[in-house]
């Protein structure tokens, strides 16, 4: 007998499965900005229950959060599991967009008349098969609970899909795993989920959880007895257990809900369940209820009962009409459920201590929002600089609000003194002036409060630009309240009002590219305009707003029987040096400057270049300089500078060929190099 169609007897599961589907492409696809431009650009990893699980697991073995992993995440995850544990894999079932993506190819094959590749259930290429996602999953929590990053991200083929292939991917691997989901998924039904998912790995062990739970109880015990045992060792004895019970075991019945079989009605020879289950298990031969680990309660096998004999609901529970429609209730609700309750609370993403002594007696304080604050990284970069402030002893930092709680000794500073130290000076350009037309640049001082990070400053610069007034820049200097100066034309003429009025709006509103606009929030509070002004030079407005960027190179030489390192302009010293200049108004853009580091890196290879510099040229236009001597040739620096790719050196045993993120559409202007000192 043919599969049967199950679409218009399992509508709740398709339902709910396109459903997700379009919400995921409606979101990561950008449509939902272009019609709801105040809309918030969609993060792929905002309600992931795979990053949560793994962002719960790294809290638990370090005390911090992966990445900029939050409290969304965690509970997305446990959501899952909880509902693996009382129910069955519902997340599988009906949530997830591979799972949906593997169902809807297996559609497709038999709608084309292609049959399908199946492997023996039980069989020793499916046992063998089936141990694959445990080493995944081994893989994947080691390497991200190590280092603080999500692994996963790097072969996930959902991430890899809904960031266009441009996330935080190795794209070998990302092309494997969708390789996998597609081919594999066409030719086999859910090949992924069955062998190589990773979160299959997870929800399949959680089926037993009751021996899991006595693993781990084992392991604990050891521990208070002076035993250690390793976390990497528990997972992987948990890994090694879950396959054994899953291949040899395979029946864990610790579930509320099965599928039920009416043995008066079944006649146990059509086979129509089995054949139209994704995992193709033996419904008949389970009854009266299916407790097969491979079992999702996706229903396709009740929707296609030609006599009715297959139902949905509780071990020893009489038929219930409703049950069909349970599993997809369920799973709908758990998520929203983990939407309400993840957004209730926080939790930090570091929570960091130093140099407390008996005694003390310490306060904190919570400032923000920063928002430079927004991942691990960055937490452990303001850590960092908050080690070197003295009376600070610890940081949490909170990167879904961008808020930082910092632990401190009163009796060596105060709060003050701490926002003193966590502002960082900024400055912003808002538009050029032409140094042909102005000489002079007027300056006014406002005073704001509520400007914590960096980006605040950029924001409102940009709010100053959408008006079209000759405002050419601001820049802050920290002090109670914030001083920000203002650069103006000498013929521009604001009060106070039309300050009040900037400072003061609650949303930045931007145009993006395709139409719309972008709104971001901001909550910054004006206090006062300074009285009196000044003027600055446009040569020293335009060095002070310079962000220069200098990388000069090492070179390494042999001397007698050993090898020197020293830096090249050292090597060349006393030697002709030239500079190769190409000279561009946009070089200042963030783009290019984020390039600078692996041109430098291409460029360093090349005997004979000494560094790479962004400057102002002596007519204050931006530029890069590439300063050289013999045997390098200007003729030769452009060809480097046009060479696609670029060769990126990492490590002495990791050099890779990379595209070039830079391209120059006209060759510069070369001239001898002289001296600065």
């Amino acid at each position: 007998m043919a599969k049967k169609s199950t679409f218009k007897g399992n509508w709740p599961k398709w339902t709910l499965q396109w459903a997700t589907l379009a919400a995921l492409i409606f979101f990561l696809s950008g449509l939902a900005e272009n019609i709801f431009p105040k809309m918030v650009p969609a993060d792929p990893e905002t309600y992931c229950p795979v990053g949560g699980l793994q962002a719960f697991v790294t809290y638990l073995v370090r005390g911090s959060l992966p990445c900029s992993m939050s409290s969304m995440q965690i509970i997305m995850g446990l959501a899952l599991a909880a509902a693996v544990v009382l129910f069955s894999k519902l997340f599988c079932a009906y949530i997830c967009p591979v799972g949906s993506v593997e169902d809807l190819l297996g559609k497709a094959r038999r709608g084309l008349g292609i049959k399908a590749i199946t492997i023996k259930d039980g069989g020793v290429l499916d046992k063998i098969l089936r141990l694959v996602k445990y080493v995944l999953l081994f893989w994947v929590l080691t390497s991200t609970v190590t280092a603080s990053e999500l692994f996963c991200k790097n072969l996930d083929p959902y991430y890899a899909v809904a960031t266009g292939f441009k996330g935080e991917i190795t794209l070998w691997m990302s092309l494997v795993t969708v390789g996998i989901v597609v081919i594999l998924g066409f030719f086999m039904d859910r090949f992924w989920c069955k062998y190589v998912c990773p979160l299959g790995a997870v929800s399949n062990s959680l089926k037993f959880w009751t021996w899991m739970l006595l693993l781990v109880a084992v392991w604990l015990l050891m521990n208070v007895l002076g035993i250690k045992i390793s976390w990497m060792a528990l997972l992987g004895m948990w890994c090694i257990v879950a396959w054994a019970l899953e291949v040899f075991h395979r029946n864990p019945k610790m579930q509320i809900l099965h599928v039920q079989v009416d043995e008066n009605k079944c006649g146990k020879t059509c086979q129509s369940c089995r054949k139209n289950c994704p995992y193709g298990i033996d419904v008949a031969a389970q009854a009266p209820y299916v407790t097969s680990v491979d079992c999702v309660l996706c229903g396709e096998c009740v929707a296609a009962c030609p006599t009715k004999a297959l139902s949905i609901g509780a071990k020893h529970e009489q038929k219930c009409g409703f049950g069909k429609y349970l599993p997809a209730i369920i799973a709908a609700a758990l998520f929203a459920i983990a939407l309400v309750v993840g957004g209730k609370f926080e939790l930090p993403t570091i929570s960091e201590t130093w140099g407390i002594e008996e005694g003390m007696e310490l306060q904190t304080v919570k400032i923000g929002p920063l928002k430079t604050v927004k991942c691990y990284g960055s937490s452990m970069a303001f850590k960092a600089r908050m080690e070197g402030v003295r009376g600070v002893h610890g940081v949490k930092t909170y990167v879904r609000s961008h808020n930082v709680v910092i632990t401190y000794d009163p009796k060596v500073t105060n709060e003050e003194k701490i926002q003193e130290e966590v502002f960082v000076p900024s400055h912003f350009r808002i538009w050029s002036p032409d140094p042909k037309k102005l000489s002079e640049l007027k300056v006014v001082t406002i005073r704001t409060e509520k400007m914590y990070d960096k980006l605040d400053l950029n924001y409102l610069g940009l709010q100053m630009r959408n008006t079209g007034k000759s405002v050419f820049g601001v820049e802050s200097q920290y002090d109670c309240p914030l001083i920000v100066r203002v650069y103006m034309s000498p013929d521009e003429n604001l009060d106070e009002e039309w300050f009040r009025e900037i400072v003061n709006k609650k949303v930045l509103s931007m145009p993006v590219h395709g139409g719309g606009t972008k709104d971001t929030p901001v909550d910054f509070e004006f206090v006062r305009m300074e009285k009196g002004e000044s003027t600055i030079g446009i040569a020293e407005y335009l060095e002070n707003m310079f962000d220069p960027f200098t990388a000069e190179f090492n070179g390494r030489y042999s001397s007698a029987d050993t090898t020197i390192v020293r830096k090249r302009f050292e090597q060349y010293e006393g030697q002709p040096q030239f500079v190769y200049e190409i000279a561009n108004q946009n070089y200042e853009k963030p783009i290019i400057k984020r390039a600078l580091p692996y041109l430098g890196n291409h460029l360093s290879r090349e005997e004979g270049i000494i560094g790479l510099y962004l400057c102002l040229n002596k007519d204050l236009v931006p530029c890069l300089q590439v300063r050289f001597a013999a045997p390098m040739t200007a003729e030769r620096v452009w060809e480097l500078l046009n060479e696609d790719p670029w060769t990126i050196t990492y490590a002495a045993d990791d050099v890779r060929q990379e595209g070039a993120r830079l391209k120059f559409d006209e060759p510069g202007t070369v001239f001898p190099y002289e001296s600065k000192e």
